[in-house]
């Protein structure tokens, strides 16, 4: 079964999503897919989607595939320069060696020719030793000068994104390390010895460095660092987990057509390999601060597919968006099986999901669950917690001790957006 409300390809492989936006009347989102398959393969390629809301994204041909000297394309990012022109600066690959990647640039091409690849911009530096390099991210400065921060690995066993800087999107000088932290600091939350896909963005009046924690070759959660940001330095205040659970990972930041910072998540073990698919993005959430944390909140554009809410928690729909006011528990049931239980209790909120089960710190306030066929999400004040479900048919009933509101999720059409790429 394929969720309705998060993105998945066709067929084939996703993870990583990046350089989403709304441009020219529309969202964008690409992503890493490995078409042909249902596993990650060294040879990613930029997979294109784009659609009138973030929920609502249509296939289109591949942005870049390896080749011309990339063993694979890696995640990275797209800006659009003074003149509206666009660009890609992508991590490129080549095997043996994958930890040591490049960042290189693609523009836009014309024919059949999307994107066009161009030169390496920059490697790692020769004055550290880096163990890995990879996922570049790019903003603008406000001086019209930009910045671009890379994830590493340092031989000291701190995980690092370092800065790079460049006055015309051509030529890019590097100027430090922008932030780093020891790989076996735990207190307040471990964030491992390398640090995949680093990214800063404004928060009313704070700063975000997002990032995905990995170490040993293992991808683990979403964390972040909060506190100012300036001339490519991040002064942290506090650092903290993002997310819970086994399934969120890579989390892309963005601008929604509003002006609001958002971010979507990798979701892991969302699949259907007899269809032919695996992995999911989650669905779009709109960041905050509220209390020196990071707060998500499910973006508006889901809201589009709201119906009527439910009088008794029961919908004849296989997706819902529900908003509990917690008790001890709530229980999804799909059909008569029991889907996924969440219980509250000694400042813990824990999902379980058939014998496996997540637990996430809580503090209070609403809860807001989407439940999307094979796919569940939960957020509150402290972060979000989520993953596969065994997939939810209609009818679908939460029901709890406490109140909980629901509303059925619809598409006219009753079926996810995807389309066979041409």
């Amino acid at each position: 079964m394929r969720p309705q409300f998060h993105f998945t390809a066709t067929t084939g492989w996703i993870n990583d999503p990046h350089s989403i936006g709304y441009r020219d009347g529309a969202y964008d989102a690409f992503y890493q897919y490995v078409p042909g398959g249902t596993e990650w393969r060294l040879d990613c390629h930029w997979g294109h989607a784009r659609g009138p809301d973030l929920l609502s994204l249509t296939e289109l041909p591949i942005a870049l595939a390896p080749g011309e000297g990339d063993d694979g394309i890696w995640t990275g990012a797209l800006v659009r320069d003074e003149r509206g022109a666009d660009r890609i600066f992508y991590t490129a690959v080549s095997a043996p060696g994958l930890g040591a990647g490049r960042v290189r640039v693609a523009t836009r091409g014309g024919g059949e020719a999307a994107w066009v690849k161009g030169a390496i911009v920059a490697t790692a530096p020769p004055e550290l030793e880096v163990l890995a390099f990879r996922d570049p991210f790019v903003l603008e400065e406000p001086d019209g000068s930009w910045r671009m921060f890379v994830g590493a690995a340092l031989a000291d066993g701190s995980a690092a994104a370092l800065s790079y800087r460049s006055r015309d999107l051509d030529e890019w000088v590097y100027e430090g390390i922008a932030l780093q932290r020891p790989g076996h600091e735990r207190d307040p939350v471990w964030t491992g010895d390398l640090w995949e896909c680093p990214q800063i963005v404004a928060v009313g009046d704070r700063h975000l460095m997002i990032l995905s924690v990995w170490s040993a070759d293992t991808l683990h959660y979403a964390a972040y660092a909060i506190g100012r940001y300036a001339d490519g330095r991040f002064d942290a205040d506090d650092w903290g987990r993002l997310s819970f659970g086994s399934s969120y990972y890579a989390p892309s930041v963005f601008m929604d057509a509003d002006g609001h910072p958002c971010v979507v998540f990798w979701m892991r073990g969302v699949q259907d390999e007899a269809d032919g698919w695996a992995g999911a993005h989650s669905v779009p959430y709109r960041l905050g601060v509220e209390r020196g944390r990071p707060l998500l909140s499910p973006h508006p554009d889901l809201e589009i597919y709201r119906r009527d809410p439910a009088a008794t928690g029961l919908i004849d729909a296989p997706a819902a968006d529900a908003i509990w006011t917690p008790g001890r528990s709530l229980v999804v049931q799909s059909g008569t099986v029991e889907a996924a239980v969440l219980t509250v209790g000694d400042a813990i909120l824990t999902l379980q999901v058939g014998p496996e089960s997540w637990r996430m710190p809580y503090v209070g306030g609403p809860i807001r669950l989407v439940v999307d066929g094979p796919t569940i999400e939960v957020a509150s004040r402290c972060g979000l917690i989520g993953g596969p479900l065994p997939a939810a048919a209609a009818p679908l009933r939460l029901v709890s001790d406490s109140p909980v509101t629901v509303w059925p999720l619809v598409r006219e059409n009753s079926g996810p957006v995807v389309s066979r790429r041409p």
